[in-house]
């Protein structure tokens, strides 16, 4: 009898990871096109907008993403009660999960509205340095920006119906969908007679209505518990409600870090250096698409796996998905490192201030973040999140006072993503102590096996692309020869250093199975 459980169970191990594997394909399909587009889209605007309105855009959508905290917290709770249902089989519940979700997102949209229309009002028309004659159109992009976090707050329980059945081609074609409609939104600027910050706004709002529209009606078709009805389960009310409550408190944490020291560094600079770091984020967004696609494919299997109380394999992948969170950074983020200003150029056909350095700076936490992902969601699934949320998220609003007394102290702008970096550290260690109060995992062998392999592995695979560096010149062969030896350095040190002989062992397998196959 034991000897079937344990059959069965690692039947079902090798299933999980097939199915990881085939959902984390498409999703880099999908990141491929979206990194193409994206990247694309940002230089048509930047060109049809200039340095001065791109950097308005930037920072009016830093005011209204404060007011999505509310849908960032539900979002984390809805995916976290499905997957977990789900896991589970539970079906009834999985519906009563999905509607009552749907009921507070739409108590949050109207929680919404009311800030956007008062407090994020105030703060935009008093607050911001914008310069008076942009202050009327900032006032349109910020409408269109509200209604637009508005209709997105319904798309995110729909969307976590996706993830949670694991149907990642709708959602990689989706989103290259979405992709492509702001692509064709760029272009029009380019086309546009009246005013361009006022049209992009105006067109990114409609882009949302459709892209919404879509999830909706694929969802309602496809999966019965997509369909809202009431249920008077106050019980599950409170329960979501309280989850929510402290994932807010985290989402607010995030929100510190990222807008709130973007709205810091408009009230000490300028907005060239609002479009600067707006520019570096959206390399970052790309690059982060090489992890988030594989962590998407990974976080409902973590939370199934403790929804089943198969601690063992959950320990493994959790291991696993952080290493390769950071390896997949790595590999591409080395590159883009060490040729940033060439790249820079060749993207944009021009080399705004601070661009290079807040890209690789932020490519630095990045990796340090990803690592840790694994963890966040590990503890995301014991549903016990309340110590876990009040710890790391007051370490993370560190961030805005840390950054304002060394900007009130004459710092530069690039010393606020020294200080995100070295609080991003500190987190992880953080949440690695937090998750060992929840479940037993092996904190020792996760800094061995995991920090200690990712450190040692990008800092040999750095050594030999700085030295050649500086004996080649800057144009496109220098940096085609640049990119692959950054990617056999990478590689090289990721088979030596980063896996271990029974990781080696699988990759060599499953090289063997697809050439056979």
């Amino acid at each position: 009898m034991c000897f079937f459980i344990i059959e069965k169970m690692s039947v079902l191990s090798q299933q999980n990871n097939r199915r990881i594997a085939r959902n984390t394909l498409l999703l880099y399909f999908r990141m491929l096109i979206l990194m193409i587009v994206a990247l694309y889209t940002s230089r048509v605007v930047l060109e049809a907008l200039g340095v001065e309105d791109y950097g308005v855009y930037n920072v009016v959508g830093g005011v209204v993403g404060m007011m999505g905290i509310l849908n960032n917290a539900m979002s984390v709770s809805t995916q976290r009660y499905l997957t977990y249902e789900f896991g589970k089989g539970n079906n009834v519940r999985l519906k009563q999960v999905f509607s009552t979700s749907l009921f507070i997102y739409f108590c949050f949209a109207i929680i919404l509205l009311l800030l956007a229309e008062t407090v994020g009002l105030w703060f935009l028309n008093t607050q911001l340095v914008i310069s008076p004659d942009r202050m009327e159109a900032a006032n349109w992009v910020y409408q269109f920006s509200v209604f637009s976090v508005i209709v997105t707050l319904f798309y995110s329980p729909y969307n976590a119906v996706i993830i949670t059945h694991e149907n990642m081609s709708v959602y990689a074609y989706l989103s290259i969908i979405e992709a492509v409609l702001r692509l064709c939104a760029a272009y029009i600027l380019l086309l546009g007679t009246s005013d361009l910050l006022i049209l992009y706004g105006f067109m990114l709002m409609i882009v949302s209505f459709i892209s919404t529209f879509c999830y909706i009606v694929f969802c309602i078709k496809h999966y019965p518990e997509a369909r809202f009805k009431f249920y008077k389960e106050k019980k599950l009310f409170v329960e979501l409600m309280s989850y929510s409550g402290w994932n807010m408190f985290g989402s607010v944490s995030g929100l510190v870090k990222d807008h709130g020291v973007n709205i810091l560094l408009n009230l000490f600079f300028n907005p060239s250096v609002n479009a600067a770091r707006g520019l570096a984020f959206q390399v970052n967004t790309a690059v982060s698409q090489f992890f988030g696609n594989f962590y998407t494919a990974v976080r409902p299997q973590i939370t199934k796996y403790y929804a089943l109380g198969d601690l063992e394999n959950m320990f493994k992948l959790v291991f696993r998905s952080s290493k390769m969170s950071f390896f997949l950074i790595l590999l591409v983020s080395l590159p883009l490192f060490v040729e940033t200003p060439y790249i820079i150029q060749l993207w944009l056909g021009q080399n705004p201030a601070y661009v290079v350095e807040f890209v690789r700076l932020v490519l630095l936490v990045t990796a340090v973040d990803a690592m840790a992902s694994p963890l966040m969601t590990s503890a995301h699934a014991t549903g016990k999140i309340k110590l876990y949320q009040s710890l790391v998220g007051t370490i993370t609003m560190l961030n805005l006072p840390i950054s304002y007394i060394i900007l009130k102290l004459g710092g530069t702008p690039q010393s606020v993503f020294y200080v995100s970096l070295l609080i991003s550290i500190v987190n992880l260690f953080m949440r690695l102590w937090l998750v060992r109060k929840l479940i037993p995992i092996p904190v020792v062998k996760y800094i061995s096996d995991v920090f200690g392999r990712c450190v040692l592995c990008a800092s040999l695979a750095v050594i030999i692309p700085i030295m050649v560096l500086s004996f080649l010149d800057n144009g496109f062969g220098s940096f085609c020869l640049m990119t692959i030896l950054c990617l056999l350095c990478s590689s090289l040190a990721i088979w030596q250093v980063g896996l271990n002989s029974d990781e080696r062992k699988l990759v060599v397998l499953i090289i063997k199975n697809k050439i056979y196959k």
